[in-house]
């Protein structure tokens, strides 16, 4: 997953880019509204975290004019405003969600899983696919009933699969959603994280569920159901 943080309080900002670290996302973030604005109509991200009060341009003019560009990133709205009238006018303005500040973490953590979800055809936090399921809101997964251990990255890709089950994912796609413009990898990262991810899911000769269309990308569905 991949998410935007458009926050000019250092701290602050440095806190949320932690936190969605800590769930394995790629994130870009910038202090100044007007360059928020840029990244935003420039990525399909997966959330956006942004805050009102920002200098170089208001957090409602970013949100509006991300809404009437055809912006359709879930965006999640920080701000010490706690006042009805300011939530009414952040939703209005297109935002999905609304946190007010101070906030812990946890439930930062909690609210931009729950957008994610909402863009999924299956809003369930619970996703069974062959013999692997996955708890989105715990971040587990198991394969044939055993617990299985990924790493942050690998979770993030596999996660980014199971939201689109039953496509063809390029891996430039995956690469965008996965990892943030400040990142560097080699450019045959993606096919190691999916070599890893098809290991740990098959060690006890599960069938396969993560596919690779030669030329395309990968898919994940049921072994049988190609």
């Amino acid at each position: 997953m991949r998410a935007l943080v458009i926050e000019d309080f250092d701290a602050l900002r440095l806190a949320v880019v932690d936190a969605l670290d800590q769930l394995g996302w790629a994130v870009d973030a910038t202090g100044d509204g007007k360059e928020g604005l840029w990244y935003a109509k420039g990525t399909d991200y997966d959330v956006i975290v942004l805050d009102l009060m920002l200098p170089g341009m208001p957090g409602l003019d970013v949100l509006r004019q991300l809404r009437s560009g055809g912006g359709n990133s879930p965006v999640l709205i920080l701000s010490a405003k706690d006042g009805v009238q300011d939530r009414v006018d952040g939703l209005d303005a297109g935002a999905d969600d609304y946190l007010i500040k101070p906030f812990a973490v946890e439930e930062l953590q909690a609210r931009v899983r729950s957008l994610v979800r909402r863009r999924s055809p299956n809003r369930s936090p619970e996703v069974c696919i062959g013999t692997m399921a996955i708890d989105r809101s715990r971040r587990r997964v198991t394969s044939a009933n055993r617990p299985i251990e990924l790493t942050p990255r690998e979770y993030a890709i596999l996660e980014f699969l199971v939201l689109r089950q039953g496509e063809v994912v390029s891996r430039t796609s995956i690469w965008d959603h996965v990892y943030s413009f400040n990142d560097d990898g080699q450019s045959n990262v993606v096919d190691v994280y999916i070599s890893s991810l098809r290991r740990k899911l098959e060690c006890h000769g599960e069938p396969r569920i993560i596919h690779t269309r030669r030329g395309h990308g990968y898919i994940l569905e049921p072994e049988g159901s190609q």
